[in-house]
């Protein structure tokens, strides 16, 4: 580790906290119905598409209502990608002439592009059109990352609300994510990527002669729209299979950092935006703080672990000034390394700027661990923040069976519903990562997919799931996951993380929101200070160890110790 490389990580999240702040006040601004300074270019179109839709913005919708509106939204998504994933072969923009995608990899990448997971079991460049692209990969990166960002403001809604049956109106929600947020933004990062060199083209490739004298066609395409979308909206689906260790979609050091600040700038700014949204800027730094030390521990353990080196490597004669840098491109540190990595997994991203693969035992500990508490460190552009006040409440329900109080938070009291479905959403992700895990450490057809035997091939299986089912969709490496079995447990995995375990938290958010808020009082227990920051720590790792601890000591933690004593497996 070095100091360069922590004043280059220190910039980054500068940038991010000092970018995010104003931003969490925008959202406030916009998903609160007030006049923006884009409300006189934009208004005028948000206007037009309710018109078209028939939409009234002024009619909010009780939870059930705005959660099956979500439902039938993004099962249209779905249908028309898959579609287009099918006919690819005879729809326009094919220069390379691909043929359709086969019905199980279609299903899997439909299922992931409407998630936000973006798991791709394909490579971009050899598989993928111009226009599947374009109309169906980057147009659901829009997408869904709207309607993740409008279940998050619609739970805050119910949280902040009192005696009401409705928490807003999906549709104004979701136009107003896209057209306000997410579209200005990603033009922003889009002109930027250009500007770096990142191609913007419906050229098919370009031709280059190699050192050796010999012609290669190098792939382009509409890089930079994909690309900007990708990190901003935390979607992680490259344009190419390197993702972002390929030089066209990360060209060099500047956009690396500008990568790692698009995805974590749209999920602080969210959880400015809750606090200002609850009417206690207190109650949302409190979920920051708490992000704040998990990213940082994991960040530091990562970036320490990748810099000391493999000491297997070393007694081979491999050069370890560098640290670990099987995996890794040159043109990035190991600082720059890690802080992608604890970026894309701290958040629902899963894009990626390395091979997670040939990483140490606890250099891939670290973003599998990430994965593992739900991507809430800081989380993605809703699902991370939900989850976190998911958490929230377990902790405030144990501080109030501590204290012989009945437990509330932020004024709505925690009762048996609202813990049945707390509990219910926390525990269905775990369910399905260690479910399939389980199958697939068993079964043949499965294990014939490994690249590794022993701890690490069990570390790739988790990860794969851990990846799926929380929404991230990046990918550990070593593991042939464009199979029947994968295609089709990856995008179960994927559909139970967002629904299954989106559907109960709109519940709850209706329920918190028909309720009587109470005034605080002498023995309301506080949720803005440090002893709620250790209370959360406190619920995460322990609820964390209890579901994963035997997995992880299985995978991670034997092979460490295996490395330590000069073996591999």
């Amino acid at each position: 580790m070095t100091i360069v490389g922590w004043l280059q990580i220190v910039l980054v999240l500068a940038l991010v906290v000092g970018l995010a702040y104003p931003l969490g006040g925008y959202i406030v601004e916009l998903f609160e119905g007030r006049r923006t300074f884009l409300s006189p270019v934009l208004g005028p179109v948000e206007r037009g598409l309710y018109r078209l839709a028939g939409v009234d913005p002024a009619i909010e919708q009780g939870w059930l209502v705005y959660t099956l509106c979500m439902l039938a939204f993004t099962a249209g998504c779905f249908v028309l990608l898959y579609a287009i994933l099918r006919l690819q072969n005879v729809l326009p923009l094919n220069p390379q002439g691909f043929d359709a995608v086969p019905p199980d990899l279609a299903f899997n990448t439909a299922v992931s592009f409407i998630t936000n997971a973006n798991w791709q079991a394909y490579a971009g460049e050899t598989t993928m059109s111009h226009l599947t692209q374009m109309l169906g990969l980057t147009a659901n990166n829009f997408l869904d990352a709207a309607v993740a960002t409008a279940l998050v403001i619609a739970v805050i809604r119910g949280i902040a609300r009192g005696g009401t049956k409705t928490i807003g109106n999906f549709w104004v929600d979701l136009t107003r994510a896209t057209l306000y947020l997410y579209l200005p933004l990603s033009i922003v990062v889009a002109l930027v990527f250009v500007a770096m060199g990142v191609p913007q083209t419906l050229q098919a490739s370009v031709e280059a002669t190699t050192l050796e004298g010999a012609k290669q066609a190098i792939s382009l395409g509409p890089v930079a729209s994909q690309e900007a979308i990708k990190l901003i909206g935390t979607n992680g689906g490259g344009f190419f299979n390197a993702n972002s260790a390929h030089p066209f979609e990360n060209p060099n050091l500047w956009s690396n950092m500008l990568q790692a600040w698009s995805m974590l700038v749209v999920p602080v700014a969210l959880v400015f935006a809750f606090g200002r949204m609850v009417g206690d800027p207190r109650q949302g730094r409190a979920l920051l703080y708490t992000m704040g030390i998990f990213f940082l521990l994991g960040l530091a353990a990562l970036y320490y672990a990748e810099s000391a080196g493999n000491p297997i490597l070393t007694s081979l004669g491999v050069d370890s000034s560098l640290g670990n840098m099987e995996g890794k491109d040159l043109r990035f540190s190991q600082a720059q390394n890690s802080l992608f990595a604890a970026a894309t997994t701290g958040t629902g991203t899963g894009a990626a700027n390395a091979t997670y693969d040939t990483m140490t035992p606890i250099g891939g500990a670290a973003p599998l661990f990430f994965l593992l508490i739900g991507c809430i460190s800081p989380g993605g552009v809703g699902t991370g923040l939900y989850d976190m006040l998911l958490i929230s409440i377990i902790a405030i329900f144990i501080a109030g069976l501590m204290v012989g109080r009945t437990p509330e938070y932020l004024g709505n009291k925690i009762e048996t519903r609202e813990m049945k479905l707390v509990i219910y959403a926390i525990l269905i992700t775990p369910f399905f990562i260690l479910g399939f895990s389980m199958i697939a450490a068993m079964a043949k057809f499965a294990l014939d997919s490994l690249g590794n035997s022993g701890p690490h091939g069990l570390t790739e299986i988790l990860y794969a799931y851990a990846a799926t089912a929380s929404d991230n969709g990046s990918a550990f490496g070593g593991l042939n996951a464009n199979t029947p079995w994968f295609n089709t447990s990856t995008a179960i995995a994927m559909l139970a993380g967002r629904f299954l375990h989106g559907v109960p938290v709109m519940a709850l958010a209706g329920g918190l929101a028909a309720k009587t808020r109470a005034a605080p009082s002498a023995g309301t227990f506080p949720t803005h200070g440090p002893l709620f920051v250790g209370l959360l720590v406190g619920v995460i790792v322990i609820v964390g160890l209890l579901t994963y601890f035997p997995a992880l000591a299985l995978g991670p933690v034997v092979e460490h110790l295996l490395m330590l004593g000069g073996k591999t497996f």
